[in-house]
């Protein structure tokens, strides 16, 4: 007999789990990335900013400094993207070296620019250089990221990108069949909409974490950097976090992008990044001292950086010493007194019982002032403690003021010349008669609002209705239209004034905005200092010497008559004035 055929139901094979990827979950990657994303943003603009700080002090004018290195180093960022196409295919060897290779120019930028200046005397081209190097590699960081950030997005699947809701893998086989197929199109749509969104959420993130970095690197140099650290070590000091951060990234999150050779490569390379560092910071002191030495001569008494500049004193024993701030030449021993008799003298001729000095921390015009028998008080407004500090303590200075600020009649107050100023007005009992200004040239770009309608404005509310002006105004036959602007914005501010010039001068006193002559080794610096003498009014003031003038060693009836018409024969066409929203010193 023969049995029915029995048909038996079809068993459901199971097919074996799909292996999972190994690579990292999301957040493995997510916050590493973020994190180093901050860090180098911190860096990079630490970078900036300490070239704008360096240049600003080394070649002077703030303002054209800054303007120069954001301007070149935002169009070197925009090459810096575009090259960085031709390192996609290997983002992640090429992003170790490009934070490597910025921790090192970065990190020594500094010290060259320094070195520049010091034994090459030129400082310019070095700074458009390393705007232009460090431009380019910042530039050539976010687009790397984004390249490595999506090929592990697409090695973990559809949906699976960096700012997405799932981790890296893979995702389960998608069912076949062509009654699935409409449902795989919508599918596939889908993602692709979805890797649209995702891409957009992750340079949100990159960006927001590139801003926040650069805020919080922006605040820590001027506030934890220069006064921990300095220029020279804190530079260096950012290049080593650069280094650690972007080598750190790459060997470890992304290690598994890397072959045998780009590993050691990049392990190579990021020690002998950290080596050089190391070693610069270790050598700096000594480095410093040599720089100094070729910038000031051999014979430096004392160095100091204040909270506001570095203060140096050059000087042999027994000769007159040399006081340089910010490595501009302010007091040269020799001939100082030619400077000083001529700036305070000729505005004591007259009532003089209440004298005010904005500037002059050194000490020079307050020994000048105080030689008058009729003044009761003077009041020096000076803005870095430090100055008069080392007025007061240095042995050759102090003899060199004649212990000015041991003087009873003598207050000195430490604020901003301008903002003190301001409330003046209200909080005197007595008016000043003599007013002077004994500031740094107008070119030099902290000075300039000292040298504007509006403070000059607030002088005349603090001075008597005879009261006198000195000011200080550059030189008139070398800077004439400088020269001629201070004297244009008195006028504007309802003075009348008395140009008249002192020369003699020894090269470099002073010096201007462009740094001429450093120490008296290269150029040739301004052959005279001009002045300005004001009262209120439309009545130029009488240039003459009080009857009881102590005897001078530069100046007498004769010297100022000649020095009245030195200054005329420099006036060109009248400029217009200057104003704080509209300076016009150093055109």
């Amino acid at each position: 007999m023969i049995e029915p055929t029995v048909t038996m139901p079809p068993k459901r094979v199971r097919r074996p789990p799909a292996r999972r990827s190994v690579r990292p979950p999301r957040e493995a990657v997510r916050f590493p990335v973020l994190a180093v994303v901050f860090v180098c943003a911190a860096c990079g603009l630490v970078y900036e900013l300490e070239l704008v700080a360096l240049a600003s002090y080394l070649i002077g004018d703030s303002v054209t400094q800054a303007s120069v290195v954001l301007s070149v180093m935002v169009f070197a960022m925009g090459v810096g993207s575009l090259l960085a196409k031709r390192l996609r295919c290997r983002a992640a060897v090429g992003f170790g070296l490009v934070e490597a290779g910025l921790a090192l120019i970065g990190g020594c930028s500094a010290m060259v620019l320094y070195a520049a200046f010091a034994w090459l005397g030129e400082s310019r081209y070095v700074v458009v250089a390393f705007s232009l190097a460090i431009g380019v590699l910042i530039g050539a960081e976010i687009p790397l990221l984004m390249s490595l950030i999506q090929r592990a997005g697409r090695a973990g699947g559809p949906g699976a990108g960096f700012g997405s809701g799932a981790g890296f893998g893979s995702v389960e086989d998608a069912p076949s069949g062509p009654g699935r197929a409409a449902r795989g199109g919508r599918a596939g749509r889908q993602s692709s909409r979805g890797e649209q969104d995702d891409a957009a959420g992750t340079v949100a993130d990159l960006f927001a974490a590139d801003y926040v970095g650069a805020l919080v690197g922006g605040l820590a140099f001027p506030f934890l950097l220069l006064p921990w650290l300095g220029q020279l070590t804190g530079a260096l000091v950012t290049g080593a976090v650069n280094a650690v951060a972007g080598g750190g990234l790459v060997l470890w999150v992304f290690r598994r992008d890397l072959t045998r050779r780009s590993r050691a490569l990049l392990v190579a390379v990021n020690l002998c990044v950290l080596t050089v560092l190391a070693t610069a910071t270790v050598l700096v002191d000594d480095f410093e001292q040599a720089a100094r030495r070729a910038v000031y001569g051999e014979r430096v008494r004392v160095a100091v950086h204040t909270d506001l500049q570095e203060v140096v004193v050059t000087g042999g024993r027994g000769e007159p010493p040399d006081l340089f701030l910010d490595g501009r030449l302010r007091v040269a021993g020799r001939d100082e007194y030619r400077y000083h008799e001529a700036l305070v003298h000729p505005a004591m001729n007259g009532a003089h019982a209440r004298v005010l000095i904005v500037g002059g921390g050194d000490g020079m015009a307050a020994r000048e002032a105080l030689r008058y028998a009729g003044v009761r008080s003077l009041t020096v407004v000076e803005l870095d403690p430090g100055v008069v500090r080392l007025a007061r303590t240095d042995p050759a200075l102090a003899r060199l003021n004649k212990q000015a600020f041991r003087d009873p009649r003598v207050h000195v107050v430490y604020a901003d010349a301008f903002n003190w100023l301001r409330g003046a007005a209200d909080r005197l009992q007595e008016r000043y008669d003599v007013v002077i200004s004994d500031l740094p040239d107008p070119g030099i770009t902290p000075s300039t609002k000292l040298y504007s309608e509006e403070f000059y404005g607030l002088v005349s509310r603090v001075l008597t209705t005879t009261g006198r002006f000195a000011v200080h105004a550059g030189s008139a036959a070398d800077r004439p239209r400088t020269y001629w602007t201070v004297d244009a914005t008195l006028r504007a501010a309802g003075f009348a004034t008395r140009p008249f010039s002192a020369d003699g001068r020894t090269p470099g006193f002073a010096a201007g905005p462009d740094r001429a002559d450093r120490a008296g080794r290269t150029g040739q610096g301004p052959r005279d200092w001009g002045f300005l003498l004001a009262v209120r009014g439309d009545r130029p003031p009488a240039l003459g010497l009080a009857p009881g003038a102590p005897r001078l060693r530069s100046l007498g009836a004769g010297t100022l008559e000649a020095a009245a018409r030195r200054a005329e024969r420099t006036r060109g066409a009248a400029p217009p004035p200057s104003t704080l929203v509209h300076p016009r010193y150093g055109a």
